[in-house]
């Protein structure tokens, strides 16, 4: 076998544990993902699945990258060409709500996100603050989609970027547990209501 084909292999099965990772993940809180149900499931040795990222905690931070990456493509690239402020904020929910209802494959259990800012959220190192700072930065685009709406007179000039920036995630928290907990038909409905109510201030 040569060393390329070798490569793009050990890549192919990276990216399959990977991506099971995620889904239980979703299911069971990082803290559940085991080496040992991650061969299980992929018909594996511990020691396959292990020599691909060293340590637990790698697995884990390889698993919110991975689920960072389909995030962005789900949510931010179908609507980044759009005119930044209102219009693309608008469309940033819809498909953010759309990440939400449909994306059960990757994430069966919701959103992996929410799982692991409750997870870790008061918790020290690495996987807490790789959380904190995605967060941090999905923040930091809303606020300033926001900022961009009312430089544009879209919103009024007294709008405060980071509160509804802080309402916004409360509500798409709330629509993760509708859809999961709960699983409420409207709760998509409601989501828009409230996030109308955001914007109207």
């Amino acid at each position: 076998m040569s060393p390329r084909k070798s490569a793009v292999e050990a890549r192919g099965t990276r990216d399959r544990i990977v991506a099971r990772g995620m889904a239980l993940a979703s299911v069971d809180g990082l803290e559940g993902l085991t080496i040992g149900r991650l061969a299980a499931d992929l018909g594996m040795s511990k020691a396959g699945v292990l020599g691909h990222f060293g340590t637990k905690q790698a697995l884990q931070l390889a698993a919110l990258r991975t689920a960072s990456e389909v995030f962005t493509r789900t949510v931010w690239r179908p609507v980044e060409h759009l005119e930044p402020g209102l219009t693309r904020l608008r469309a940033l929910f819809g498909t953010w709500a759309d990440y939400l209802e449909t994306e059960r494959d990757s994430f069966p259990g919701g959103c992996l996100f929410t799982t692991a800012s409750i997870e870790f959220d008061a918790r020290g190192g690495p996987v807490r603050d790789f959380v904190a700072r995605l967060f941090t930065a999905w923040r930091r685009r809303l606020a300033g989609e926001v900022r961009t709406a009312v430089a544009h007179g879209d919103l009024p000039a007294d709008t405060d970027p980071e509160q509804v920036a802080f309402e916004v995630f409360g509500v798409f928290f709330a629509l993760n547990q509708e859809i999961h907990l709960f699983g409420a038909a409207d709760a998509v409905a409601r989501t828009r209501r409230a996030l109308d109510r955001v914007l109207a201030g």
